[in-house]
């Protein structure tokens, strides 16, 4: 980010500047997911959804009336093992959108010591503008993969709830 605008001195540490931030994110396993494809991010959700069933196939079968009436037990299990899928996503989201409301803000808030003084710093309009174009091309589309996710798991939950009140 120095290279942007070199005569402007900046004051915010090197970890805490939003495009520092971005790069974070793009290096961390579990935040890359998204920022590939769409493929990316549905193979490990379906993966964490595959290990988390024989877990909430054996908690729905602790219950009596489920144990008895099969394809009730299944349906429950698939439905409630949607949701540790939808907490990854929502962690995701979480971290992306942070990332993505630092890149777009005019002015950078920061901490010098750690000790909560914060302080707030304007970005010079060359950084303003590389910012706003990381912001728009890189990280938006991830967030509207993880947009989609998040309603497709809340529309499979709303779904298998419905039909497991259903049968």
């Amino acid at each position: 980010m120095d290279q942007v605008c070199p005569s402007s001195p900046c004051p915010v540490p090197t970890n805490q500047r939003p495009l520092e931030e971005y790069r974070q994110l793009c290096g961390s396993w579990f935040f890359t997911w998204p920022a590939t494809t769409l493929q990316g991010l549905i193979r490990p959700l379906a993966f964490c959804w595959l290990l988390s069933l024989p877990l909430c196939l054996l908690i729905a079968s602790g219950s009596w009336p489920l144990r008895h009436d099969i394809p009730r037990l299944l349906l429950a299990a698939a439905v409630s093992s949607v949701l540790p899928a939808a907490f990854l996503l929502m962690r995701q989201w979480l971290g992306w959108n942070y990332v993505h409301r630092r890149l777009r803000s005019e002015r950078v808030e920061y901490e010098e010591s750690g000790w909560y003084d914060g302080q707030v710093w304007e970005k010079p309009l060359a950084w303003r503008q590389q910012d706003l174009l990381v912001a728009r091309h890189e990280v938006r589309p991830v967030l509207a993969r993880l947009e989609l996710g998040l309603a497709v798991a809340a529309g499979l939950i709303l779904l298998g709830t419905g039909l497991c009140q259903a049968l």
